[in-house]
């Protein structure tokens, strides 16, 4: 998933149950990591790993007032509730009465009564991922025995509702539902999510050919600009849609948030089960591991001269066809994970989702220099609406 930049100059993604998880979603690129583990027989982040992460990134925020953890996985939940119990123990012993905060993303399968109750007696925030309504979301979204899990989805999410607990909705878009751009709009609002995440599906198969299940890149665009259309005209201040957060921080010419859109990358990290420390969530491979913390501090990994090289190449590696368009302001070439087509000329490293993004920020450039001008001049961006109203209405009456 897309990571937000921490204040400390890195973020760390955990992922406490390694690879494991309970489903087996067809598009599932982590899944296979378990192969970089062959001898590992107990997935659960051992007790020494856990403190030594804990303390670690603590100390490197120490700085800060507040500091937010990231759980992830495989699926977090098949550690059972005591394992962040334990969790938040040693956030307190650790933390020198520093404000705590944790992200905890989940396909919600396991949610309960008790996992409820400790994630609202502990302010944690949940992700559900999602994929829509559950002729969207059964399609790839399956169980390992190939069954739909849309309907347990459901259920556990009605749990983190009779508690009470923030959550947000993760969506990755793909083949399936990247055509019902409204409905899977309109059902995450159903849900009373007022945080949408939307991650597009980009998968290859092993001989390089792109996985039928990844959403076409013009699909992409289209798909993220009637969301906008809608969003722009009904819910801001309402809805907060990631992507389009993010795309204002650029048209505000603002350091981008979220790591995808950065010049440089190489702030948001992925730590394994065992401590081993990855460059990114999306290169967890042997020659991206930066090495284990309990044999270094993870702020002597992250300042690595590997993990920098990783990061600058990001903008070093840029295709010169990038280099001059109109939108590398907010989009800088997007994730390094994506960049394996040809530009026009035929130069290396141009994104696959190009297209797409030229579609989507080509669309919203006229609202988003609007909603900028507003704040420059100390004016609510949601102001928009009712200007968009006014104009429609005076197009209708010149009909």
């Amino acid at each position: 998933m897309p990571t937000q930049q921490a204040s400390s100059g890195f973020h760390i993604m955990a992922k406490p149950t390694g690879p494991i998880c309970n489903l087996d979603c067809t598009y599932c690129f982590y899944l296979d990591k378990e192969r970089l583990y062959p001898q590992t027989r107990n997935w659960a982040m051992p007790p020494d790993v856990l403190e030594a992460h804990i303390r670690q990134y603590i100390e490197a925020n120490h700085r800060q007032r507040e500091i937010s953890f990231a759980w992830q996985g495989g699926e977090p939940t098949l550690l059972g509730v005591d394992f962040f119990r334990r969790v938040v123990e040693l956030q307190k012993q650790y933390g020198g009465g520093r404000r705590i905060e944790n992200a905890f993303q989940t396909n919600g399968v396991l949610l309960d009564d008790a996992w409820a109750e400790f994630l609202k007696e502990n302010d944690f925030l949940v992700g559900i991922s999602i994929d829509g309504p559950a002729h969207l979301h059964d399609p790839y979204r399956v169980d390992r025995g190939g069954q739909p899990t849309f309907a347990r989805v459901m259920r556990g999410l009605e749990f983190l509702k009779k508690h009470e607990v923030r959550f947000n909705t993760i969506t990755v878009v793909n083949a399936v539902n990247a055509p019902h751009p409204l409905e899977v709009y309109e059902f995450m609002k159903s849900l009373g999510s007022t945080f949408l995440q939307f991650i597009p599906l980009v998968e290859r198969n092993d001989d390089g050919s792109m996985n039928e299940q990844s959403v076409p890149s013009l699909a992409w665009g289209q798909f993220l600009s009637a969301i906008f259309d809608a969003w722009v005209r009904a819910d801001i201040g309402k809805i907060f849609v990631q992507l389009f957060d993010v795309a204002l921080e650029s048209w505000l010419f603002l350091p981008q948030s979220l790591c995808f859109f950065r010049e440089t990358c190489g702030a948001a990290l992925a730590l394994e089960h065992n401590g081993d420390l990855y460059a990114c969530d999306h290169f967890v491979t042997l020659d991206n591991r930066l090495g284990n913390i309990m044999d270094q501090p993870m702020a002597t990994l992250t300042a690595s001269a590997l993990q920098k090289k990783f990061g600058d190449d990001k903008r070093d590696m840029l295709p010169e066809y990038c280099r001059k368009c109109d939108y590398r302001f907010a989009c800088n070439g997007e994730c390094p994970k994506n960049r394996f087509t040809k530009t026009p000329d035929g130069e290396d490293g141009l994104n696959y989702l190009c297209a797409g993004y030229k579609h989507f920020f080509g669309h919203i450039d006229p609202y988003m220099r609007y909603m900028a001008q507003q704040i420059m001049i100390k004016r609510p961006p949601a102001e928009i609406m009712e200007a968009i109203r006014a104009a429609e209405e005076n197009q209708r009456a010149e009909l």
